[in-house]
């Protein structure tokens, strides 16, 4: 996402920001790493460098980008790697592996700086410092666009016009946070089609988390009181906001109306949960992101804090991966780059370290901030307990991460030891089908690797042939059309896109089928096992592992790769019926109507709202539809004749 007047060269109008050139020379053939061969390369380039600032890459024999890396003068830093004896060994790798190049050039560094942190996001290279964190933060959102603006939790782009909070570490902190907002400011949290249909209050009403303006407990004018109160306490004025409402609830109780000071001193309490329940002391900070780094034994931890109006919105430890010879200092400039191309940055990032190029940094991340980026190295005070409470988590994450890492690897080990295996896997995919009566039916497949699971890689098919009900020819399918596609894009499987495993959710015939789907692609040496429950259904906690030649074998209840291989099949169970549940709902809620071209979400609603029914629609005269209210003459024309083609 790219938030910046830089952009990416691939923008519709980023040719007229970025001059993106290949390089003159690109040597062809042996990907087999070459030093000379490599300094080549880079040498040809240098000669049609400009003076300029600007972001290159560079590439293998595949074409693959192995690093991205930005310059305040290309000419000067590409020349660097000409002399690669002056290189450290991991840079070395890189130019005996560099085949060509590509060049974009930027009218700053700024812009080179963030243009280098979209890119490595985009291309995850093997040389770069690489952010590995697929979940995006959670926001808060106060809604604008509405007379009476419902509060919310919010995650991806901010297209919604509103108030934004965050980020929040975790999507847990934003409900606790939410619920006791609700409490505090009664605000409404429901869908704005839920809030015009209401003709009485909802159960939050009931349980005091709403005031209930879809049915006029509330006015606007009381309404609007309390969204501007939401928006001071979420903005950092939480004091003035709680005095207002101690005094309220003082002139409440004088005036013996002890229902209103009840309701005030309800509030109260919420306020003072919210304010209790951070975990650290952001005292003397108003709005601030904090980092720490720790390393040991070659792995680094990053740990995160963000202060948003004096309050602790939660915290995230990160583990950057590519990070070997690089000193703690570059891993965490490196980082925030990448960190702040999704997250919109604070005024002021608190880092325990000087950065080495801090002032470049806090100038690139203006831009995002709409205004002046402060990246400090607090010294004393408030500021300085925060770091060293960040560096003490650090660690401790850390320590933590190592401990698990550990103990996932030996897992990983026994889990290959006991299928078999040669060695531990790093991609191992499994398979799932999932639907009611043979209704609806589809395949899915998830992806774990040492690491976790690799959820950018999950997938789901529509089951197109199998017959209903027919579990076999699904899991068939399935295969048939998850392997043609990878015979045909990664014939040479060096893509990292097969798997070194495949877990089948299921027996005998289920395997017996994937066995028959392989064989038709003349595909032996995929490495099979399928899964099912053991003894009484599995009561006991026990599976049979069923192999292709056909042995079966168990493990110990207690046995720490059971408990594994369940964890990998159950993920695939979750999945697939998640899957299974959307697609039965879209066909739940799908109309007729969705069936005629040109015909969006709007114009359907339009034609419901106006007519009632999609039978009605179909019935519709051409003077009718054309009366319809967002429905032009030409849809009108469309819709008739698409309901009477033959005349």
């Amino acid at each position: 996402m790219a938030r910046t007047p830089a952009g990416t060269p691939d923008h519709p109008k980023g040719t007229e920001r970025f001059h993106e050139e290949r390089a003159v020379t690109t040597v062809r053939g042996s990907d087999t790493p070459d030093l000379a061969r490599g300094a080549e390369v880079i040498r040809d380039t240098v000669r049609t460098l400009p003076a300029r600032p600007g972001v290159y890459r560079m590439q293998d024999a595949r074409g693959d980008v192995l690093y991205v890396g930005k310059a305040r003068v290309l000419r000067n830093r590409v020349a660097n790697y000409v002399q690669w004896e002056r290189l450290p060994g991991r840079l070395q790798r890189m130019v005996s592996q560099t085949r060509s190049m590509t060049i974009v050039t930027t009218n700053s560094e700024a812009e080179a700086l963030l243009l280098e942190a979209q890119l490595i996001k985009r291309f995850r290279p093997p040389y770069n410092v690489l952010l590995r964190d697929d979940k995006s933060f959670p926001f808060i959102l106060l809604r604008a666009d509405h007379a009476f603006p419902r509060i919310m939790k919010h995650r991806g782009a901010r297209r919604a016009t509103g108030n934004y909070y965050g980020p929040f570490a975790s999507v847990g902190s934003v409900n606790t946070t939410i619920n006791a907002l609700q409490k505090l400011f009664l605000l409404r949290s429901c869908t704005d089609s839920f809030f015009a249909r209401r003709d009485r209050p909802c159960l939050l009403y009931q349980i005091k988390r709403c005031s209930a303006p879809c049915v006029g407990r509330i006015d606007a004018a009381g309404y609007r009181e309390l969204v501007a109160e939401a928006r001071e306490f979420l903005g950092g004025k939480s004091s003035a906001v709680q005095r207002r409402m101690e005094a309220q609830m003082a002139e409440a109780a004088e005036a013996l109306d002890f229902e209103r000071a009840a309701m005030l001193r309800d509030r109260l309490r919420a306020a003072t949960f919210i304010q209790g329940s951070q975990a650290i002391n952001a005292a003397g900070v108003a709005n601030a992101d904090v980092f720490a780094v720790a390393a040991k034994g070659g792995h680094v931890g990053i740990q995160a804090f963000f202060i948003r109006g004096g309050q602790n919105w939660g915290h995230r430890a990160f583990f950057p991966t590519h990070t070997e010879g690089l000193a703690e200092a570059e891993v965490l400039t490196a980082f925030l780059a990448q960190f702040y191309e999704e997250v919109p940055p604070a005024r002021l990032i608190l880092v325990d370290r000087d950065l080495p190029e801090a002032d470049l940094l806090a100038e690139a991340l203006a831009t995002a901030a709409g205004g002046k980026v402060e990246v400090s190295v607090p010294q004393r005070g408030d500021r300085r307990r925060l770091i060293a409470q960040a560096s003490r988590n650090a660690v401790e994450a850390l320590d933590r991460r190592m401990a698990e890492t550990g103990t996932k690897a030996k897992v990983w080990r026994e889990m290959a030891e006991f299928l078999d295996l040669p060695e531990a896997p790093q991609r191992v995919e499994i398979y799932d089908n999932s639907h009611v009566q043979g209704a609806h039916a589809l395949g899915a497949m998830v992806v774990a690797g040492p690491e976790g699971f690799i959820k950018n890689q999950y997938r789901k098919w529509n089951i197109r042939k199998a017959q209903t009900n027919d579990d076999y020819g699904m899991m068939r399918e399935v295969f048939a059309r998850r392997f043609a596609r990878a015979q045909d894009e990664d014939p040479d499987r060096d893509g990292g896109q097969w798997p070194d495993l495949v877990l089948i959710d299921g027996g005998k015939g289920q395997m017996s089928a994937v066995k028959d789907a392989l064989e038709e692609l003349d595909i032996e040496d995929v490495p099979l096992i399928a899964i099912a429950k053991g003894p009484h259904h599995g009561r006991e906690g026990r599976e049979v592992f069923h192999f292709p030649d056909g042995r079966e074998k168990m493990l110990p209840v207690n046995s720490p790769v059971l408990f594994h291989l369940q964890r990998l099949r159950d993920e695939v169970h979750r999945f697939a019926i998640g899957a299974h549940r959307e697609k039965r709902s879209r066909a739940i809620t799908a109309s007729p109507l969705d069936e005629i071209p040109g015909i969006g979400p709007a114009r359907k609603r339009a034609l419901l709202l106006h007519f009632g029914t999609a039978g009605k629609v179909r019935a519709a005269s051409l003077e009718d539809l054309q009366r319809a209210p967002g429905v032009s003459a030409t849809v009108a024309r469309a819709i008739y004749d698409f309901y009477h083609a033959g005349g």
